[in-house]
């Protein structure tokens, strides 16, 4: 009989290894188009443009002469890109709480049991996939100066009494109507990961909570909150990160202007490669906002991690 049973185990126990690996294997094939991209488009192009920031190498066909680290030193000692790196990190600071903070507020709303609620989670997410080039010229009719909707809006609640702004032209409302474009413009992405972690914290936390007569705000202090830690710190690097890529928006708009006022590293590392073709200090700029970035990103991943 034992000899019976032994014999009845044995195809299973050799089937699981067998199903394991197709399941790897499976998984393996649907990652390789991705990684493949990924690797030839931007791991590929960063690792070619350290040995390119060492060198004199230009747009233009001319002998590549190499200068060890002058384009780093040329780059640091740059009062522009202290200034553009000052604008970023201003932009950052703004930028970050009112996008992820409006993008969980959509999420909490869109979360609920409401009429229409798939109607509204699409309405809430187009701006997210609608192109930057686009949300720019419309928001640029919206900043004119002096007769945009924004001027025209500011006159009525202010009964005329504040004169039309410069949206875009003075030097001191450049980057926040930047932000506040930006902001409107990618929370949607924000939003869908905040929806899906909301999604993620177990129903019976909530009924808990009611049973013990915990108000809505408690709820969300010690139920939603807490639950939300792990998004929370991956919606804060990633928008972190691609609010030090700004650049988009500042190329179609203001250029970097006015009075370098909204001049980003990226705009500068355009302007130093495409424009002034010098793509060996480009090269050194794109490396040195690499580190930058990595280390605000590990100081937050240091900073939020779990204290258990």
């Amino acid at each position: 009989m034992t000899a019976t049973v032994s014999r009845m185990t044995r195809p299973a126990e050799t089937a699981r290894p067998k199903r394991l690996i197709g399941a790897r294997l499976q998984e393996f094939l649907m990652l390789l188009p991705a990684s493949v991209i990924v690797a030839v488009f931007l791991l590929l192009p960063f690792l070619m443009s350290f040995p390119m920031s060492l060198t004199n190498r230009r747009l233009i066909p001319r002998p590549v002469k190499f200068v060890g680290f002058d384009n780093y030193v040329n780059v640091l000692t740059d009062p522009i890109f202290w200034r553009a790196l000052l604008n970023v990190s201003y932009f950052a600071l703004l930028v970050v709480p009112l996008q992820c903070g409006f993008a969980l507020a959509m999420a909490l709303l869109i979360n609920q049991k409401l009429p229409g609620r798939n109607f509204f989670r699409g309405a809430l997410f187009l701006p997210a996939i609608t192109s930057m080039a686009v949300v720019c010229v419309i928001w640029g009719t919206l900043f004119q100066y002096p007769t945009g909707p924004l001027n025209q809006i500011v006159s009525i609640l202010t009964f005329g009494l504040a004169g039309p702004i410069d949206w875009l032209g003075n030097p001191a409302s450049a980057m926040p109507a930047i932000v506040l474009l930006s902001a409107w413009q990618a929370y949607g992405f924000q939003m869908v990961v905040y929806l899906a972690g909301l999604q993620s914290i177990p129903g019976d936390l909530y009924e808990a909570a009611r049973l013990d007569g915990a108000s809505t705000w408690q709820r969300f202090r010690f139920v939603t909150w807490p639950g939300l830690r792990q998004t929370n710190i991956f919606v804060l690097i990633i928008t972190t990160i691609q609010a030090f890529k700004l650049f988009t928006q500042v190329n179609i708009l203001t250029q970097g202007g006015p009075r370098n006022a909204t001049e980003t590293v990226v705009q500068y590392m355009y302007q130093v490669g495409f424009v002034g073709q010098k793509l060996g200090l480009a090269s050194a700029v794109a490396i040195i906002l690499f580190f930058i970035v990595l280390a605000i990103s590990l100081v937050q991943r240091v900073v939020l991690r779990d204290p258990k």
